[in-house]
């Protein structure tokens, strides 16, 4: 098989597309549901940075692609210190759609190496995209607990 695979996701939100992509984009509302400290400049070529919680919290940085306000985000993604996934080693699409008083938010996350990244990826997106659905519609999703662990 020549393409990566990739994690699909849509959920909805409670929320105009605006609210939910400054949720995205603006640092400090990013660490209320995700990560303990981000950095970005939301423009093409501008940087991507979060910093993970948790015992096993890993840094994560990219760069801007591609952002159109309110609608799209593209940005590459990797870990530092990750051989498997390192920064700029993979895409996030983020695209949202105004449905229903809300938003549809279509995730692509794509150039993951294998199936393992994968499924650690979507458990990863699953959890988070959960928690900005909380936020994003005026809740508190509580403290990150970073992502489970995978079900034995």
């Amino acid at each position: 098989m020549s393409e990566h695979p990739q994690v699909k996701i849509e959920t909805f939100i409670a929320a105009p597309p605006a609210a939910v992509f400054a949720y995205l984009t603006d640092p400090e509302k990013i660490v209320a549901w995700m990560g303990s400290e981000a950095a970005t400049a939301p423009h093409a070529g501008g940087v991507f940075l979060l910093k993970g919680v948790g015992q096993r919290a890993r840094n994560a940085r990219g760069a801007f692609r591609e952002v159109v306000p309110v609608h799209r985000l593209v940005y590459a993604f990797g870990w530092e210190g990750d051989d498997d996934v390192p920064p700029n080693s993979t895409l996030i699409e983020l695209d949202l759609l105004d449905r229903d008083g809300g938003t549809l938010l279509r995730l692509t996350h794509s150039g993951l190496p294998n199936e393992e990244q994968r499924d650690g990826h979507a458990r990863g997106w699953t959890h988070y995209l959960a928690r900005l659905a909380v936020t994003a519609a005026g809740g508190d999703p509580g403290p990150d607990p970073g992502v489970p662990a995978r079900n034995l």
